[in-house]
């Protein structure tokens, strides 16, 4: 791929993919995460509010100028006209911040770029900049399990993001590679080790495998 080897990861809510990215950054990657680019931009005075306010109105925007995130997730899961409003707001400008951020790694002379994303499978334009993708995956129940704990979400609630997102099999058939993250964190260390070996050597031969 032009400009260098960028590895889409990318898993359900709950999967552990945040956790393996950090790790793969300990190790010396870049780290480009869209959900992090998202929160950037619906900060207070982030460039995504004014469209967001002019889109949805006032009670979108909490008191401090950031999005009120729990008010745009009830919106957005009662009302899919409401999320692709959303998603046409959002959506580009997290790629072209993605983008910049790739380059300034690549020229920054970072091995390679791990670029995660939540909704790599379900995006094609994610996933054609990637040279390869790596799924972090886990049993659904565990998924649940995690994100009910951090998050104080109930049981439903965690189940209908997952119903937003693309199914397990699905991402499993799209993936080049898969890390197991249901055996802890040594297993989950061990796993990521492996692959940063592999994935610099790709990167310094500059090319995609086969």
């Amino acid at each position: 791929m032009a400009g260098g080897f960028i590895l889409g990861l990318t898993g359900g809510i709950g999967s552990g993919k945040s956790v393996a990215a950090d790790m793969f950054a300990e190790l010396g990657a870049a780290l480009v995460d869209a959900d992090a680019i998202a929160h950037d931009l619906t900060t207070p005075g982030g460039a995504a509010i004014a469209a967001l306010r002019a889109g949805f109105g006032d009670a979108v925007v909490a008191g401090d100028g950031a999005l009120d995130r729990a008010a745009m997730r009830r919106l957005v899961f009662a009302d899919s006209a409401a999320r692709s409003r959303l998603e046409a707001i959002i959506h580009p400008l997290i790629r072209a911040e993605s983008e910049r951020r790739c380059a300034d790694a690549f020229a920054a002379l970072a091995p390679y770029v791990v670029m995660v994303v939540p909704l790599l499978i379900e995006s094609p334009g994610y996933r054609r900049r990637c040279s390869r993708v790596l799924v972090v995956d886990c049993a659904e129940e565990t998924q649940v399990a995690r994100v009910m704990a951090r998050s104080q979400l109930t049981r439903d609630e965690v189940l209908a993001i997952m119903a937003t997102q693309a199914e397990r099999a699905t991402r499993l058939a799209a993936a080049d590679d898969v890390i197991n993250n249901d055996n802890g964190m040594d297993g989950l260390r061990h796993q990521v080790e492996l692959l940063h070996r592999r994935y610099l050597e790709l990167a310094r031969n500059n090319r995609d495998p086969a």
